[in-house]
C-alpha cells in the first residue's frame, strides 16, 4: 500500500518537472494542426457533420490528444495520422460529389417526419427522436399545432426543415403545446373535431370512445385551428 496517493506519481507521474515544457511544446504544435487540419476540410458547422466526419473528428482528437502528453508517443506518426485521416476525407468528398449511391451511404437522405400536417408514423419511429423532442423543435419554429405544417423533414445533417401552409390552408391539428397536448382523451366527451395524440389523424368524431381510422389507436386530443404567428 506504500504506492497509494504518492502525490508526485499522481500529478507528475514520475516524469520531471522539465516534461511540462515539453508538454506546452507538444500542446502547441499538435493544435495548430488539428486547426489547420480543420480548416482544410471546408467550414460546415458541427451541426451539420455527417456521420463518417464525426468519424473523422473523432480520430483526429484522438491521433491530436496522446501526443500532447504522453512521452512515448512521437509528433511525427502522429501528423502521419493528421495527413491519412484527411486525405480519406477528401477522397470519400470526392466520391461522394461523383456517385450518388456512395453518397447516400455516407451522409444519408432525408426523412418525412410530417406530411400534410400528419405524422409520418412508418418513417417516424425509424429515426431516433423523440415525440418531446421533435416537438420542441417544431415549437422553436413557432408551431402550434400540425395542422400548420404541410412538411417537416429531418436532414440528413440532423437540422430540421418545416414547409408551412399559407394562412388560408391552414386546417385543424393537433396541438404541440403541452398543456393542450396532455389534455388527452380515451373517452371523447363531446361531438367534435379532434386529433389522434400517436399520428395526428384528424377526424370529427361523436362522444365515446373511438379508434383512430389510421392507426388503431384511441388517445384524443382536442384539434385546434390557429393560423401560424411567425
Amino acid at each position: 500500500m506504500e504506492h497509494v496517493f504518492e502525490w508526485r506519481r499522481i500529478f507528475f507521474n514520475d516524469l520531471p518537472l522539465i516534461f511540462l515544457a515539453e508538454v506546452v511544446f507538444r500542446t502547441l504544435v499538435m493544435f495548430f494542426f488539428l486547426v489547420v487540419t480543420l480548416r482544410s476540410a471546408g467550414k460546415r458547422g458541427v451541426k451539420q457533420l455527417s456521420i463518417y466526419e464525426v468519424v473523422i473528428i473523432v480520430a483526429l482528437g484522438s491521433a491530436a490528444g496522446d501526443p500532447m502528453f504522453y512521452e512515448d508517443v512521437g509528433i511525427v506518426p502522429a501528423l502521419l495520422v493528421f495527413l491519412i485521416v484527411i486525405g480519406l476525407y477528401r477522397f470519400i468528398t470526392w466520391l461522394a460529389a461523383r456517385n450518388r449511391w456512395f453518397e447516400k451511404v455516407v451522409e444519408g437522405l432525408p426523412v418525412y417526419l410530417i406530411e400534410d400536417g400528419q405524422f409520418a408514423i412508418e418513417k417516424f419511429g425509424k429515426e431516433h427522436l423523440s415525440q418531446d423532442e421533435f416537438f420542441s423543435e417544431l415549437r422553436e419554429q413557432h408551431v402550434e399545432h400540425l395542422g400548420q405544417v404541410r412538411v417537416a423533414l429531418l436532414e440528413a445533417s440532423g437540422e430540421m426543415s418545416v414547409f408551412f401552409y399559407a394562412d388560408n390552408e391552414v386546417k385543424p391539428g393537433l396541438p404541440i403545446l403541452p398543456n393542450l397536448y396532455d389534455e388527452q382523451f380515451q373517452t371523447i366527451p363531446a361531438t367534435g373535431i379532434y386529433a389522434c395524440a400517436f399520428c395526428g389523424n384528424i377526424e370529427e368524431i361523436p362522444a365515446g370512445i373511438s379508434p383512430c381510422d389510421r392507426c388503431g389507436k384511441t388517445s384524443w386530443v382536442k384539434a385546434i385551428n390557429t393560423r401560424r404567428i411567425a
